[in-house]
């Protein structure tokens, strides 16, 4: 492997040991409830992972409808270029056709980013909550995806994208990039906790 594969490797190591360590010490220690049972929690888990999702089930997601396109269309870019991450790791080609589909969504989910950034500044109530780090993580990861889509067009950018992959691992548990971490666990364990009690998913 070359020196920015491992720079890469090494930064993934570093995310997946403090990934580890969060994910230990968010979860509850011991028996969450002595009652029994009234619900199906694996069916409440999977309604948390799903219908749960979407902007009618949220409590103001649906005020916001452009918002949560926006949002979802940039999550979406970041799922695809941490694909495309493994994918150019290992050597793996595509067809020119993916490619081309994958830049023109790259770009896509990047302008989603950047609109939410832009709505972050200009708008009073946002930047009165905002801090540092909301505006560093959106930049960060929209460099991200865009770097992406070069690497896939013109290669020599590749290891350029390894080291930057690298350092976004590394900010990853340091600011608020870490709800990719306890997003996952945290849904599943309200499935756990609601579902066990019989009180989701909701019911009319």
């Amino acid at each position: 492997m070359t020196g920015p594969q491992w720079f890469l490797l090494a930064c993934f190591l570093v995310l997946a040991v403090s990934s580890r360590y969060r994910i230990s010490q968010a979860f509850p220690r011991g028996a969450d409830s002595l009652a029994a049972s009234r619900g199906n929690a694996a069916r409440a888990v999977l309604y948390s992972l799903t219908k749960a999702m979407l902007p009618w089930k949220k409590e103001t997601a649906h005020r916001h409808p452009a918002s949560y396109v926006l949002g979802v269309g940039y999550h979406a870019g970041v799922f695809l270029s941490f694909a495309w991450l493994i994918l150019i790791f290992l050597g793996v080609s595509l067809p020119p056709l993916v490619d081309s589909i994958s830049v023109a969504l790259l770009g896509l989910a990047g302008l989603c980013g950047l609109a939410l950034l832009i709505k972050r500044i200009t708008t009073a109530k946002m930047r009165y909550f905002s801090n540092p780090d909301d505006y560093f993580s959106n930049i960060l990861v929209t460099g991200f995806l865009a770097l992406n889509a070069v690497s896939i067009l013109y290669s020599p950018m590749i290891p350029v994208f390894f080291v930057y992959s690298g350092i976004l691992f590394l900010y990853i548990p340091l600011g608020k990039l870490r709800h990719a971490i306890y997003f996952v666990t945290t849904r599943i364990y309200l499935g756990l906790f609601y579902g066990r009690r019989g009180v989701w998913p909701l019911r009319r």
